[in-house]
């Protein structure tokens, strides 16, 4: 991992971590990487998205770049039109499930995949130079908000059922798929109640979309729909409720879409692709089903890079990640919306009984700390790491470690007795706010 990049491309406060210098910088970056390259930029609705589009624009520019900003459109929209349209990279300005304050810095290459760690840190490097092209050979700039449509055409035609028939309630975030997403739903034929749909970027993510699910749930509730979908403010992330208003999650989703591809013999060799937190209840039901689980580090990069390495067609994460990679390069909720409904119209069956299996209780705790590198190298919290992982004795997992893209430190204590998972995560939080303290 690089100085600037994280997990998911390079993200922060604006003004603050994230400034448009640094836009420019990587934008000049990608016209030394390749000569005259053409780029696509898209962006999710935060109000600090056309800004950072310049920057990243204006660099790009200086080393002689043809730059196409195609507006706001989902990380997946992105990722699909620069393969589509043969563009050497597209960039996605989003800072994804992250607060208005928050935004992001997100590179494909020409195939649609997110750069590599080796390929970020190449970006990185080319900080320390500048190419400025002289006033004959400086790039282009052209804005074409109608490519967007051959991502929703895309997105219909992944459909192999009509939705006739299905009432399905969307939280889109106030995000990037505000328009989008309704849209091929009522093309689908689904009737649809559209929430958090505007572009509002100072109110994204913000108490709906894919981490606040309990909205989605009441509307389910009060419109008696079949299903809810809801995305987070780049719509690479799904999280679904079912009829009777349960809420599910990534691992729940993957599982339930795991099983119904290897119905129609659409599974590649029998196995799934997910993460060091994948709950260990999915794991279990997939063996019971005659799946293969691999588990990688947390990051849909990860996830994807396994997915290729053994040439496998699904994988993701508990935080509502999927790829589908017969389908997509990317994470893309609205893609796996469209799967999850065509799943149980050919199953002829409700969500609820789709997509259902008991998961182990999970306590997830985040610590905002001071420098989390240092806390993860703590000779003390490494003692009492040791201490409660023995305590658990095989029965249950723990884990600990520093987000890529905010500065926190994440514990997660997983076992069947939700008491001790709870008393267990509370001491190790302790811990790290000692240690934060001391350093």
């Amino acid at each position: 991992m690089g100085i600037f990049f994280g997990t998911d491309g390079l993200r922060g406060v604006v003004n603050e971590e994230l400034t448009t210098n640094i836009a420019y910088k990587i934008g000049n970056a990608l016209s030394i990487l390749k000569e005259n390259p053409t780029i696509i930029i898209g962006s999710d609705t935060r109000i600090s998205s056309p800004y950072l589009t310049l920057g990243v624009a204006n660099g790009a520019m200086s080393g002689g770049a043809k730059v196409i900003d195609i507006g706001v459109c989902p990380t997946a929209g992105v990722a699909f039109l620069t393969k589509k349209l043969n563009a050497d990279f597209g960039v996605v300005i989003s800072a994804s499930h992250n607060s208005g304050e928050y935004n992001g810095i997100k590179v494909f290459n020409e195939n649609g995949y997110k750069l590599s760690e080796k390929e970020e840190e190449q970006i990185e490097r080319c900080f320390i130079r500048e190419k400025i092209n002289d006033c004959y050979s400086v790039g282009t700039f052209v804005q074409d908000f109608n490519l967007v449509k051959l991502y929703k055409n895309f997105l219909i035609k992944a459909s192999k059922n009509t939705l006739e028939g299905k009432t399905i309630v969307l939280d889109c975030a106030y995000g990037a798929s505000h328009r989008i997403a309704p849209d091929v739903f009522r093309k689908l034929g689904a009737s649809v109640i559209a929430s958090n749909s505007t572009n509002e970027g100072e109110k994204i993510n913000k108490d709906c979309g894919a981490l606040h699910p309990e909205n989605l749930v009441k509307k389910v509730h009060r419109y008696k729909a079949d299903m809810g979908f809801a995305f987070d403010g780049d719509a690479d992330r799904l999280i679904a409720v079912d009829e009777k208003g349960n809420v599910i999650d990534g691992d729940v989703i993957i599982n339930g879409l795991a099983k119904y591809l290897k119905s129609i013999n659409k599974l590649k060799d029998n196995t799934v692709v997910g993460t060091s937190h994948t709950n260990m209840a999915i794991e279990e039901d997939l063996k019971n089903n005659g799946i293969n689980f691999i588990r990688t580090d947390i990051g849909d990069k990860y996830v994807l890079a396994k997915l290729i390495e053994k040439d496998l067609s699904l994988g993701g994460e508990q935080s509502g990640h999927i790829i589908l990679k017969d389908l997509s390069t990317t994470g893309d909720g609205i893609l796996s919306a469209i799967a999850v409904a065509n799943m149980i119209i050919d199953q002829n069956t409700t969500l609820s009984n789709a997509l259902h299996v008991k998961l182990f209780p999970q306590t997830n705790k985040n610590v905002v700390v001071e420098d989390k590198f240092k806390i993860m190298n703590s000779d003390v919290l490494s003692e009492e790491s040791t201490k409660f992982k023995q305590m658990l004795n095989g029965k249950g997992r723990l884990m600990i470690r520093a987000s890529g893209t905010e500065p926190k430190i994440r514990v997660m204590v997983e076992s069947k007795d939700q008491a001790l998972n709870e008393q267990i995560a509370e001491r190790l939080v302790a811990v790290i706010k000692k240690v934060n303290i001391e350093i």
